[in-house]
């Protein structure tokens, strides 16, 4: 009985490591917000939305001059979006509105990070874009880097959006969690940030990238993620790693862009 008794004990210590271990790996926010778009030259809106739980949620929305769409950037794991000045200026560079906006427990938002907040933020944020900003669903298009892109495409599988942007992101936490513990099985995850299997119904347009030497979301497991997802989509192969493909690719970035919301997206 006691050897039974140490089983279950050493069963539970290892679960409840696993969990500390998943949290901590998935979130790595920041408080402080080091610049604004004022810095780099660029007119911008601070906003702050409630999400459905009564969290309050900070972000900066950039108008752009004759907008041919609106992104509404999901930013990465760590950081906030004071540390995306870069791909916000490029991006509006193309006459696109950029509303980016910090997870709950990042920059100036409000509460703690967990799989469901990050997809209630996103909910809050799209609203604002329609119901404040009256901008027209089919001109919005959901940009997802990395963690992003899990949570863009959980709004996308809900809301209605002109199309999809995914940089750098995975198919699911399961499947990047095999790479580290591949001896722990799926079910002791509490998080599953599953897109493999939101995106494979998805008709919308959808445009990724992925780094070939992306150091931290393995490319064959974006190109997983892609390959589930039905037409119309397209694929582009990045140089660089998981956080300066964007500026190392900085001209294919760019036109691959342009040239999907040129012909993708109803304005």
């Amino acid at each position: 009985m006691r050897v039974v008794f140490v089983s279950i004990a050493v069963l539970i210590l290892f679960f409840l490591f696993i969990r500390f271990i998943e949290q901590r790996s998935l979130y790595f926010p920041l408080r402080g917000i080091d610049a604004t778009p004022r810095e780099i030259g660029l007119d911008y809106e601070e906003i702050f939305v409630m999400t459905q739980d009564g969290v309050r949620i900070a972000g900066w929305f950039v108008p752009a001059e004759s907008p041919r769409a609106t992104l509404l950037l999901s930013h990465g794991n760590g950081g906030n979006i004071s540390h995306r000045l870069d791909k916000i200026r490029m991006l509006h560079s193309l006459r696109l509105n950029v509303l980016v906006y910090d997870y709950r427990g990042y920059g100036m938002s409000r509460g703690k990070p967990s799989e469901d907040g990050l997809y209630l933020d996103a909910d809050a944020v799209y609203s604002y874009l329609v119901d404040e900003k009256k901008i027209p669903p089919r001109s919005i298009v959901g940009y997802g880097e990395s963690l992003g892109g899990a949570v863009t495409i959980d709004l996308a599988a809900k809301q209605e959006m002109g199309g999809i942007i995914i940089e750098g992101s995975f198919s699911s936490v399961r499947d990047m969690a095999k790479r580290i513990f591949p001896f722990v099985p799926g079910f002791v995850y509490k998080t599953t940030f599953n897109s493999f299997e939101k995106i494979k119904n998805m008709k919308l347009p959808k445009l990724h990238f992925h780094s070939m030497s992306d150091e931290v979301v393995p490319f064959e497991i974006g190109r997983k993620l892609f390959d589930n997802a039905p037409e119309p989509k397209e694929f582009v192969k990045l140089q660089g790693g998981h956080n300066d493909s964007f500026i190392i690719s900085n001209d294919l970035y760019l036109s691959s862009i342009d040239a999907f919301i040129k012909t993708k997206i109803t304005p």
